[in-house]
């Protein structure tokens, strides 16, 4: 019988990485899901929604003046890429409303938990008319949001 001396060190090794990619993740999904709760506290929507990971996107994508249902192909292989570019749109549309320059949409694209923070901040002022008044449509969620009628 051959077995390997170092079989037992290299499945602690290997549990360990996992592990310690797991926290890592974990850490992520915590700070990303406080940042969306203060951002979407700041825009009017319900913060909760910042903890639940396709419905967050959904909600990030109404305020973005985007229709959420796009956030579903968020799931499909490929296809993730749409609600990706409709974020970074959105992401300039509220950047309007918070009278930030096109430059602040590079850090939503690079560090979108940075730039939720930043813009949550107390000193940011969220005015959704100026959303409109750059000749994009209003928000469909939060603060400003005009409510759709079904085939508009």
């Amino acid at each position: 019988m051959n077995s390997d001396p170092y079989s037992g060190l290299n499945a602690l090794i290997n549990i360990i990485l996992i592990a310690g990619y797991l926290v890592i993740l974990l850490g992520a999904y915590v700070l990303t899901s406080i940042s969306l709760m203060l951002f979407f506290r700041k825009v009017g929507v319900a913060p909760w929604a910042g903890w639940v990971p396709i419905y967050s996107t959904w909600k990030w994508l109404e305020v973005g003046g985007q229709a959420g249902a796009w956030s579903l192909l968020s799931l499909v292989p490929y296809a993730n890429i749409v609600p990706f570019v409709l974020l970074a749109m959105g992401m300039y549309r509220t950047g309007i409303a918070f009278r930030k320059p096109s430059g602040w949409v590079v850090l939503g694209i690079f560090l979108p938990w940075l730039w939720c923070l930043l813009l949550a901040g107390r000193e940011n002022v969220y005015e959704p008319s100026l959303i409109t008044a750059a000749g994009f449509p209003p928000p469909r969620a939060g603060f400003g949001s005009v409510p759709r009628t079904p085939g508009a």
